[in-house]
């Protein structure tokens, strides 16, 4: 676990997940709820969190709707089925624009962790973000969000040296997270 010294911060009040590779297995554009697969200790950490009073979120990307690959309404299904398998979430934000449409909202902007956050009456400063790759940790950065990057097989080593705070697992990160807290 690799974390930034400074001073001891204060703990999340809650937490934005990324979904694919973070929270489920990344089926690149995937628009069947049958494909939907939790990764290793997400339900365990959701539960955990949820039981701690802590609100969850999840904010991802969504191209392959600009793009045409997958429609709106096979993304909202397979939403459906995370949570189906992962629980109720406090808060989903999905950006469907493509890398080159200019919106606010596509990570790395901060567009959608800032709208989760007022959506939860939270300050970005007040949330985390648990992803897995340098886009996940810029949205935070800009958002002025604590991050933990959890790498998967897809994020380069310039995201992990270059990320606040990186963790083998999604219980790891989230004990970083508390970690230093009072």
């Amino acid at each position: 676990m690799q974390t930034s010294a400074g001073p001891p911060r204060t703990p999340p009040r809650a937490v934005l997940f990324d979904r694919d590779g973070t929270i489920v297995v990344d089926v690149p554009y995937n628009g069947d709820p049958a494909l939907v697969q939790p990764m290793p200790g997400a339900l365990e950490v959701l539960d955990g969190l949820r039981s701690r009073g802590i609100p969850v979120g999840v904010v991802t990307n969504q191209s392959g709707i600009a793009r045409g690959i997958v429609t709106r309404d096979q993304v909202d299904a397979v939403n459906a089925r995370v949570e189906e398998l992962l629980g109720p979430f406090d808060v989903w934000e999905l950006c469907p624009h493509g890398a080159d449409d200019g919106c606010a909202c596509r990570k790395p902007a901060p567009g959608m962790v800032l709208a989760a956050s007022t959506r939860l009456g939270l300050d970005a400063s007040d949330v985390a973000v648990i992803g897995d790759i340098g886009a996940d940790m810029g949205a935070a950065a800009a958002a002025g969000a604590q991050a933990v990057l959890v790498p998967t097989g897809v994020t380069l080593e310039d995201e992990i040296r270059s990320a606040p705070a990186v963790a083998a697992t999604l219980a790891d990160a989230v004990d970083t997270l508390w970690a230093g807290t009072p």
